[in-house]
């Protein structure tokens, strides 16, 4: 049975309904972090289900650094301007224009990144493992890792997201988060990173 603490930590934590909080709860027999688990595992199902749907609606943010030398413009998109107008979703937006603001992304998903470019990180990595004298073999089973380091640094939805103190949670988590709580897709479409000086 799911304890009315429980299902307002769960909710608070996650930021799912009740009924989706309790029912989750007794699934896991109570179980917050299990619960937190199957709540995500939920919410990217959802997310891959709509993530086809058209989004034509939603904002253009900014975000201006203390000392005025740094600024982000990004532009959100979902389904309907009601999720437009919600506050929830203005807040996402805000909280990724000050995300790049403050890790400086080259490209928003791993698929934006040019072949050539993954192709010469590739080898780059190749050759290091090569100069330490790893087997090839070994090398092969090394580079993906390297690669997702190199994705986690430069696109954005890979990046752990600025206010996540564990490092685990990253960006796609809280655009995923967002289309389940939203029940739309949400997709950031572009952004522009301006600091003064910088070419």
């Amino acid at each position: 049975m799911a304890t009315i603490e429980n299902i307002q930590k769960l909710r608070q934590l996650t930021g799912a309904g009740i009924v989706e909080c309790k029912k989750v709860l007794q699934e896991t027999r109570n179980d917050i972090e299990k619960a937190v688990e199957l709540l995500r595992k939920k919410g990217l199902a959802l997310a891959d289900r709509k993530s086809s749907r058209t989004t034509k609606e939603g904002l253009i943010s900014s975000y201006i650094h203390v000392g005025c030398k740094l600024g982000v413009l990004v532009e959100v998109n979902c389904e309907t301007d009601f999720v437009a107008r919600n506050e929830d979703f203005q807040k996402l937006v805000k909280e990724i224009a000050m995300q790049i603001a403050a890790s400086n992304p080259l490209w928003i998903k791993k698929d934006d990144v040019p072949e050539e470019m993954v192709e010469k990180e590739r080898e780059i990595y190749r050759q290091q493992l090569k100069d330490e004298k790893k087997p090839e073999n070994v090398i092969e089973k090394i580079l993906p890792g390297k690669l997702d380091k190199f994705y986690s640094q430069f696109c954005l939805l890979e990046q752990p997201y600025i206010r996540d103190a564990s490092g685990k949670k990253k960006v796609g988590d809280l655009i995923t988060e967002a289309i389940a709580k939203t029940g739309e897709n949400i997709v950031i479409k572009k952004f522009a990173r301006f600091h003064l000086g910088e070419e």
